[in-house]
């Protein structure tokens, strides 16, 4: 059939061949997926391994990524989504119905406790607090459907007592869903941590962070090993239309090689900071899991091994230090630049209030302001004289 030149340009009678080898593999850019038959078309349903249907439902980019996730993390099954949030709300909203109870632990992810209570206002779930470092305080009720877990914690680090905390959850026939961002799958497998092998039944994983690495690409990933979890996780996925560039999947499958490598760097690099903070007369305590000091220290010890312990590090001023104070050190630094995340080569610090961040009393915490430093791929010693020249400005200002 002889064809017009313009439709040539969409139909093209020559193609070079599709499949070499590389190094990368290649990148699928799809929504409209073209079947090749009609039998290809029905015979084919949803809950496929691979079900090559649309582009929100996956393509062999978004699937190696996917697959690549959840080896790294111990578990089978994933779905990629547009941020580590979007991630977390696709738990929420896919286990979450009106009167049940959900557990967070009081250091959580800020806008995970956001959505909730968004969630308890509108659609009349309970939010219920515990403290992560004693499981005494997760006391759950029949309509417990979900908790939440952190290892270690949000801006103030405490590492949780994941056994205890698991181990009841079981107890009462409660999904447990861990944020993986700060293990990132490297620290330790939540599938199967601790002596007695135990075993969270979903992950979240901001790839935003460590899988990343540039700053400049926001993903999400949602683990799990079992199946019938996973296609309620599917569902969900599917009905509220999620999906990711392909462009960016490739770029954080291309990351993924070094990632190792940036996590071990990074988190020596805080170790080196942490230790030279906590000589620092300005702060009153430096948190941090591999700090003996630091509440949850021995869960830390117990999960991770020692080994592994993610590259950041919060520091609580003085309390003679007020917020201009903080806010004029911050101003002072060079090399850590003011924003939030982590992961990426630039180092970032961001300055929090936690008696806006926290319900609970902990014993365990100073009063003060905190610093969160998030460390980069930036050499130690250039960052140590970065904040130390920017104590030495906050004081002299606060002298003037």
């Amino acid at each position: 059939m002889k064809i017009n030149p313009q439709t040539s340009l969409i139909h093209a009678p020559r193609k070079a061949p599709q499949y070499i080898s590389t190094v990368q593999p290649p990148l699928y850019r799809a929504s409209t997926i073209i079947f090749n038959n009609t039998d290809a078309l029905f015979n084919r349903h949803w809950t496929d391994a691979y079900d090559y249907s649309y582009g929100t439902h996956g393509t062999p980019t978004t699937f190696t990524l996917g697959d690549n996730i959840a080896q790294l993390e111990g578990g089978t099954h994933h779905l990629l989504c547009p941020s580590g949030l979007s991630a977390i709300n696709l738990v929420n909203s896919c286990f979450l119905s009106h009167g049940d109870e959900v557990w967070v632990a009081d250091n959580i992810y800020g806008p995970n406790m956001e959505h909730l209570r968004n969630l308890e206002t509108r659609y009349g779930i309970h939010v219920k607090v515990y403290n992560p470092i004693d499981v005494n305080t997760f006391t759950p009720s029949d309509k417990a459907k979900l908790l939440w877990l952190e290892a270690a914690g949000s801006v103030t680090l405490e590492f949780p007592d994941l056994t205890g905390l698991v181990k009841k959850a079981q107890a009462h026939n409660i999904l447990t869903a861990l944020d993986n961002t700060w293990g990132a799958g490297l620290a330790f497998n939540a599938f199967d941590f601790g002596d007695e092998h135990l075993s969270v039944d979903i992950t979240v994983h901001a790839l935003t962070k460590y899988p990343s690495g540039g700053g400049d690409i926001l993903m999400g990933s949602v683990v799990t090993r079992d199946q019938k979890l996973h296609h309620k996780l599917f569902r969900m996925h599917a009905i509220q239309g999620i999906s990711v560039s392909g462009d960016d999947t490739a770029q954080i499958q291309r990351s993924l090689a070094s990632m190792r490598v940036r996590y071990e760097a990074q988190a020596q690099s805080a170790l080196i900071l942490k230790d030279w903070l906590k000589q620092q007369t300005e702060f009153v305590q430096v948190l941090h899991p591999a700090d003996e000091n630091s509440a949850g220290h021995d869960y830390w010890k117990e999960i991770c091994k020692d080994q592994q312990s993610a590259g950041l590090v919060s520091v609580v001023f003085d309390a003679k230090y007020d917020l201009q104070d903080i806010r004029n050190f911050c101003d002072a630094l060079a090399l850590f630049k003011l924003g939030f995340s982590w992961g990426g080569p630039v180092s970032l610090v961001m300055l929090y209030n936690l008696k806006e961040m926290r319900s609970l009393a902990h014993k365990h915490l100073q009063q003060g302001l905190l610093v969160r430093f998030c460390i980069g791929l930036e050499h130690p010693q250039d960052l140590i004289q970065d904040i130390e020249h920017a104590l030495k400005q906050m004081n002299q200002q606060k002298i003037e």
